[in-house]
């Protein structure tokens, strides 16, 4: 990390440090106070997006379906592919609990994050102990990526909104394997929401399609 006046607050992000069972006893042993921020969204949403991502790198992968279980007909998932297990939030978050209280853990849903954006950076501007400088003005929604875009509403200096990896399309999956995938989630996610005194609500957002 780079050193910090008295007043700055240091920011880093690696997405993979939830996911990786050494982060939390290093981060510890570097600052305890430390305060961490964990974007999640629905897992299954999550899966497929993340095999979007490497399908874009790698074509030649097999179909989602096919990574997905271990006996298709059997209904057995398998656990041990990386889009999969990253989505077992409770799983990883038992990990940090060893090291660190709650309270200093702030997790934000990603599905709010595009739908409300300023809402969920008050929470995060609170979480820091920062003045709410970023508000509603900051945003506005990019209808082709179907995500908000950053916005500097004192001048006309043009909006930053994220890569070309993000608002990828996403592919067909079937829907007995997402169906499936739901079941497969849906104690993992109970769990998660009793750890983290949190309903995110994937599941009424699965009831609603």
């Amino acid at each position: 990390m780079p050193k910090t006046l008295d007043g700055q607050v240091t920011m880093e992000k690696t997405p993979s440090y939830f996911v990786t069972n050494e982060a939390p006893q290093r981060i510890h042993a570097m600052a305890k106070d430390i305060k961490l921020i964990v974007v999640v969204r629905n897992p299954v949403t999550r899966a497929i997006s993340d095999y979007t991502q490497t399908l874009s790198k790698k074509p030649e992968i097999p179909t989602f379906e096919v990574l997905a279980f271990k006996n298709r007909t059997l209904g057995l998932i398998d656990a041990s592919w990386s889009a999969i297990r990253i989505g077992i939030y409770a799983l990883h978050l038992e990990n940090w609990l060893q090291y660190f209280p709650l309270s200093q853990i702030l997790f934000v849903s990603g599905e709010r994050l595009i739908v409300d954006p300023a809402g969920e950076m008050a929470k995060v501007q609170d979480f820091l102990g920062l003045k709410r400088v970023v508000t509603e003005k900051h945003f506005y929604f990019n209808k082709t990526k179907g995500f908000p875009c950053l916005k500097k509403p004192e001048d006309s200096s043009a909006p930053r909104c994220l890569g070309k990896s993000k608002g990828r399309t996403h592919p067909r999956i079937d829907p007995d394997v997402i169906h499936r995938l739901q079941k497969f989630y849906k104690p993992f996610n109970m769990m998660f929401y009793q750890m983290t005194g949190q309903d995110f609500q994937w599941e009424r957002e699965e009831g609603d399609k």
